[in-house]
């Protein structure tokens, strides 16, 4: 017996949506002396089925982000050959053993967070010939279940990815502790990429993406804003 399907919300207005989202980002960034153009909405389509990924390609977004290898590669391959101008992230945790496939499939990969890994890219990264820019995932509430480098140990390892394995490590990212103000984790995270170097600061989603881009992100994370509801699972019989 085939197995229940998972329940799909009626497709919401992803135009509008994200006109809305990207209006606020702008008033966010003017309020905090910053360029709007400064800010780059990555739209997060995790578990969000092609149609609504396509619905925002139609209103003319082009950067996207998954939490999955295996989700985007059943996703986005027909969307990129409709719009080859897409720019695809990796947001959730990657295992070592499917570098391969997020090299040749992301554009950015926002969650290098331990030497393993990093290793892991730079030999694909080499055998492939193809170079998709690294964040470094960095653990701003040291949370021993969340992946990320510890932020005292964060200069070394962006070190290490940068100057020993030759990553082209761009920018940081995080995600703070739900339960815990995000501010001075986003401060955190902001002082550790100036200190680097790095240009890019990845942070704030659905519910604080607006105070982080206060306090310095160049990319905000948002999916339930601009799709709507993440599907149901399906139901237990």
């Amino acid at each position: 017996m085939t197995p229940p399907a998972a329940v799909s919300a009626p497709l919401p207005d992803i135009a509008a949506n994200l006109a809305a989202v990207k209006d606020r980002i702008a008033a966010a960034a003017r309020e905090a002396g910053r360029a709007p153009e400064a800010v780059t909405l990555v739209a997060v389509a995790k578990t969000h089925g092609a149609d609504r990924a396509e619905a925002a390609l139609a209103a003319g977004h082009r950067v996207f982000g998954e939490n999955r290898v295996q989700e985007a590669q059943a996703k986005w391959p027909a969307l990129r050959a409709r719009y080859p101008d897409l720019e695809l992230h990796l947001v959730g945790a990657l295992q070592s053993n499917k570098a391969a496939e997020a090299v040749a499939l992301f554009d950015v990969i926002e969650s290098v967070d331990r030497p393993k890994l990093a290793a892991a890219l730079a030999k694909e990264m080499d055998r492939q010939g193809r170079r998709p820019a690294c964040l470094v995932q960095i653990n701003t509430g040291e949370e021993p279940q969340k992946a990320g480098s510890p932020p005292a140990e964060a200069e070394a390892f962006i070190a290490h990815c940068r100057d020993t394995l030759g990553l082209p490590v761009t920018g940081v990212m995080c995600i703070p502790p739900a339960d815990e103000e995000p501010a001075p984790h986003f401060a955190l995270l902001r002082g550790i990429a100036a200190r680097a170097g790095l240009p890019v600061v990845s942070m704030g989603m659905s519910g604080d993406y607006e105070t982080a881009v206060h306090l310095g992100a160049t990319h905000v994370r948002v999916g339930t804003a601009v799709f709507g509801a993440r599907p149901k699972p399906p139901p237990t019989t």
